[in-house]
């Protein structure tokens, strides 16, 4: 069931059948604009109609609409989701379970057929259609004055075949009589013969002459009268879309309004529904998200030990709390290391292309199965994207030196949140992996580890992931993306976990990632934000950390894309508080006081920490130079997709449409993506055919099995997912790649 239902609420009534009859009412949720999404409605099906109202109690006086399934589409999706389609307009609908759907599904179906049957049997089905009375008039006209011509050539016809026949007897008299006396009177008659003959004919003709006029008369009546709703649906089209830019207008007044609207705006906003489907107040919810705690700096410190620590803040130096090593977090080692591989890619080709002519038919349909051109893509995989989660893992390596887990648990946290640094100007879509893809990424030599990902899973898509460091840590992950397109933004859901564990130790920390949103898809430029709660638990210590990344406001004194956390002990006391933000720096402050305060937002007590000066965890590096050219990617990024020798055959590199598309060559790209979704929908049914029939034959059904990755269920989190079995870096080794499938 997808998300979007489960957070709408329940009806009290979903599905009801009269008895003796069939109609069938029911709940469904029915998409109504952009602003507003899925809006629940009462659905009555009778008599091959399917109405629907706003309540049921409305059922006694206001219909909202009502559609003819005679010559309607019904279409069924995923999630729960149908679509009727009827006199051009298509209706999206979801139920609450799949197997109400089903149900909905079998009544319209079943309706549809004996509405259908009766159009064809009953000269009154016309009737059923709310044709205007002038229309319909001008209509029945037409058709009763082509009706008149149409008799007028069927007597026509008779006469002609009667003075025919009669005028091919005269002939036949007047062969016979040759010779006689009487040949002039017979001569005569055919001579009248013929001539009632061809003034038949040209009467017959004159009658076809008239009948095509009149239908070729009222043909481009009609033709004017389809053009003419043709324009009106497209003026439609071109309304809502003018609708949807001062809407964006509204909200750009809105950001730069003075601060006397905001208090006004937030305290109306209370009273408002927070469902996410709910566009009106997707942006107004600073108040209530605001941290339950107040940060207050401790006054007895030294002067000298408060600048010290602004220096090194200001500075994007490292606090002597977590330094061990002075280039850990200056970045020079990094970035001569770097200087070996390649720091630039071809820019990106200004072509322009309208995102919204291709989303607007895929409003609520999943992101992964919406084809889409290479042109709103980035020339990086998915699990080059989750590759890309390392680009700070020196966090990492200091974090496996500290001694205290509540240290390590702050270090962990800012790791957490600086995988979203690299996501801030990047609005584009990475390539959907081809099942069996695979990418390494082997920065023994530079940073100490290895890491290899692997298309698992394609619907739904899934990547497992495993991370190795010679400097005292694993990381492994299996993600699924659950994406959804809302009608003025794409919701990205990362589904799965994330496990870290530390070698000496034995630290072993789980997470999972926030929803990622793309905004701006109907008109405007395109932004992304991160929001939601991230949860850290240490499976050992049982210590834990709880992140909120706020979204954006317009309304809210907060600096954008801010992140507030806390670290809290195995008895959830608190020790650091953690605030920064997701695109920037993170910072964590020790607590040496807490107590409770007052003037919460509804009535509620805020607690109130007393911290030492702040200490930086994390640091964003500068972007590369012309990275607005190359697709905004980090200096980690350039070096994704640089060809290596030895790499395996189903490797992200090796992708053609994604180099292709790296190289400016778009439209090729584009033909080189059809092939291979193509070859892999082959693939697909090629695996389905022979899994039934080995079902009909009666063996055992194995699936898709992959082939560095196998499922298995963690001690400690009691989850399954799939795990590194080994065996690659040995393969590479030996350069034998004889069990990788051939996918490009």
């Amino acid at each position: 069931m997808s998300e979007l239902v489960k957070s709408l609420p329940s009806p009290t009534l979903s599905w009801v059948q009269s008895p003796g009859s069939d109609t069938y009412k029911g709940y469904l949720f029915k998409w109504t604009n952009y602003l507003k999404g899925y809006q629940r409605r009462w659905f009555v099906l009778s008599n091959g109609l399917l109405s629907y109202y706003r309540t049921q109690a409305e059922m006694a006086h206001t219909c909202r609409g009502t559609i003819t399934l005679a010559t309607a589409h019904i279409e069924v999706g995923d999630t729960c989701h149908l679509v009727l389609t009827s006199g051009g307009r298509s209706y999206h609908l979801k139920a609450t379970s799949d197997v109400e759907c089903q149900h909905w599904v079998a009544a319209l179906q079943q309706a549809k057929a004996n509405a259908t049957h009766l159009m064809h049997h009953s000269d009154d089905s016309g009737d059923e259609c709310p044709v205007p009375q002038q229309d319909r008039n001008l209509t029945q006209g037409a058709l009763n004055t082509l009706a008149s011509k149409l008799d007028d050539l069927n007597t026509c016809n008779e006469l002609i075949g009667k003075h025919g026949a009669a005028l091919q007897r005269s002939l036949s008299e007047l062969e016979d009589l040759r010779g006689h006396s009487d040949g002039t009177d017979k001569l005569k008659t055919v001579n009248e013969r013929a001539t009632l003959f061809r003034i038949t004919s040209n009467a017959m003709i004159n009658a076809c002459r008239d009948f095509l006029d009149v239908a070729e008369t009222h043909s481009r009546r009609w033709q004017r009268a389809l053009q003419y709703e043709r324009e009106q649906r497209h003026h439609l089209e071109e309304t809502i879309e003018q609708l949807a830019k001062q809407h964006n207008s509204l909200e750009r007044a809105w950001r730069e309004a003075p601060s006397a609207h905001t208090a006004e705006g937030a305290g109306s906003n209370q009273e408002r529904d927070d469902s996410d489907e709910n566009e009106d107040t997707e942006f107004f919810d600073a108040m209530e998200d605001s941290p339950s705690f107040i940060t207050v700096t401790a006054t007895d410190h030294s002067q000298h030990k408060r600048s010290g620590s602004n220096q090194s803040i200001m500075s994007g130096g490292v606090p002597t709390e977590w330094s061990h090593d002075d280039n850990d977090l200056s970045g020079s080692n990094h970035l001569q290391l770097r200087r070996t591989r390649r720091s630039r890619i071809p820019d990106k080709p200004n072509y322009s292309l309208n995102l919204w002519s291709i989303m607007k038919n895929c409003i609520g349909k999943e992101l992964s199965k919406i084809p889409m051109p290479v042109n709103f893509s980035e020339p990086l995989s998915m699990l080059q994207r989750l590759t890309e989660d390392l680009e700070y893992c020196e966090i990492l390596d200091r974090a496996a030196r500290c001694d205290s887990s509540l240290d390590q648990m702050c270090l962990v946290a800012a790791f957490s949140v600086s995988s979203y640094s690299t996501t801030v100007h990047r609005t584009a879509k990475p390539f959907n992996p081809l099942l069996g893809e695979t990418y390494e990424l082997d920065r023994l030599d530079e940073y100490g580890y290895r890491s290899i990902c692997e298309q698992v899973s394609h619907h739904p898509p899934a990547a497992a992931h495993h991370v190795t460091s010679q400097r005292g840590w694993t990381l492994w992950q299996e993600i699924t993306i659950d994406s959804k397109f809302r009608g003025k933004y794409i919701s990205v859901m990362p589904l799965g976990s994330i496990h870290l564990q530390f070698h000496s130790c034995g630290n072993h920390y789980v997470w999972s990632k926030i929803t990622s949103t793309v905004h701006n898809i109907i008109v405007g430029k395109l932004w992304i934000d991160q929001s939601g709660d991230i949860e850290i638990a240490n499976h050992r210590t049982k210590d834990t950390c709880h992140l909120k990344f706020s979204p954006y406001s317009y309304f809210s004194r907060d600096v954008p894309r801010k992140v507030t956390g806390v670290v809290a002990n195995s008895e959830g006391i608190a020790h650091y508080i953690l605030s920064g933000t997701w695109d920037d720096k993170m910072e964590s402050a020790k607590i040496v006081e807490s107590s409770r305060g007052c003037g919460g937002s509804e009535g509620k007590q805020k607690t109130v920490y007393q911290t030492l000066q702040p200490k930086l965890l994390w640091k964003k590096y500068p972007l590369p130079a012309n990275a607005e050219n190359m697709h905004f990617f980090s200096s980690l990024a350039l070096t994704l997709n640089e060809l290596e020798d030895g790499v395996a055959p189903t490797d992200s590199r090796l992708r053609p449409d994604q180099r292709l598309m790296e190289a400016g060559l778009w439209d090729e790209a584009n033909t080189q993506k059809q092939r291979l979704e193509e070859r892999q929908r082959l693939d697909r049914r090629r695996r389905e055919a022979q899994a039934n029939q080995a079902l009909e034959e009666g063996q055992e059904i194995e699936g898709y099995q992959p082939l560095w990755f196998e499922r298995k269920t963690d001690d400690s989190s009691g989850e399954s997912s799939y795990v590194y079995r080994g065996g690659y870096w040995e393969a590479k080794d030996r350069q034998d790649w004889s069990q990788c499938p051939e996918i490009f």
